[in-house]
């Protein structure tokens, strides 16, 4: 697998990936918006890799990757399959917000990665729920399909919580601009998300070591998220990081994954051991 290159999906798609470092393999899966060139995915990549082979890859519609009509989540965890094949060595992938919801459905469906760290996963549960979740991503889908990128990226800020002066703020960066023309596939992360619905049945199936993490200082809403979840993947861990929010630092993360790879290699080496020994 070359540094950089693309690895074709079951339907066709192109899927554009890059590699960095060395190290246990990890397959980034990003959320909403996000693409391989985005600075924030950039340093995070970049962290990563002074400890881990870092696979980062452009999800369907984004980037460097192409796109087949119409969307389903099946492609995406097609997508995921693939990557996750081309990278070998039995990859942990990790997930970030709806990222790691896909990351969280790819495992359920039997990806065959060797373990899953799913950060801040976004499902909305008992008083956390809104009527405005429901709607989302009917109201999302008419944005882009009247053409309102910025619309779009508007409601989705407004619906993780942002008020309204942060994201009109927001709108006045340059960074902003850099998220439109990603924008359309915003309603393939609401489909994802499923209305926010937390899919419990499909995620007590998991069978590899999970870790969820979460932030301490994000809202009541994920913390709730990060509990439920570990609550459902059997054999989960769950870990909150202090004084980090849903925009976690990779400086924060990576050593809870590092952490986390650690253990699970240690875990998989006796369970060797032990099968050689019977």
């Amino acid at each position: 697998m070359s540094n950089t290159g693309t690895v074709v999906s079951k339907d066709g798609a192109s899927i554009a990936y890059r590699i960095s470092g060395s190290g246990p393999t990890i397959v980034i899966v990003a959320g909403a918006l996000g693409f391989m060139d985005f600075p924030y995915l950039r340093d995070f990549a970049a962290e990563f890799a002074t400890h881990f082979r870092v696979v980062m890859y452009d999800r369907r519609g984004r980037g460097g990757s192409s796109d087949t009509q119409p969307y389903s989540v099946g492609k995406e965890i097609d997508d995921l399959e693939a990557v996750v094949r081309e990278a070998g060595d039995s990859p942990i992938v990790l997930g970030t917000s709806s990222g790691a919801a896909l990351a969280l459905e790819a495992a359920a469906r039997g990806v065959p990665m060797g373990a899953l760290v799913a950060f801040e996963p976004p499902y909305m549960t008992g008083e956390h729920r809104r009527p405005s979740h429901a709607r989302y991503e009917s109201d999302v889908r008419g944005f882009i399909s009247r053409g309102d990128r910025d619309g779009a990226v508007r409601l989705f800020m407004r619906t993780v919580g942002l008020p309204g002066i942060v994201v009109a703020i927001m709108r006045m960066l340059p960074f902003w601009k850099k998220l439109l023309p990603v924008a359309h596939t915003l309603p393939y992360d609401a489909e994802i998300m499923n209305k926010f619905e937390l899919p419990a049945a499909r995620l007590r199936s998991i069978r590899i070591p999970t870790l969820v993490v979460g932030g301490g200082k994000s809202p009541a809403s994920l913390k709730a998220a990060v509990r439920a979840v570990g609550e459902v993947v059997p054999g989960a861990r769950v870990v909150e990081i202090p004084k980090q929010s849903h925009a976690i630092k990779a400086t924060a993360l990576s050593p809870v994954v590092q952490e986390f790879a650690s253990a699970t290699g240690r875990a998989r080496d006796a369970r060797t051991a032990a099968a050689i020994q019977a």
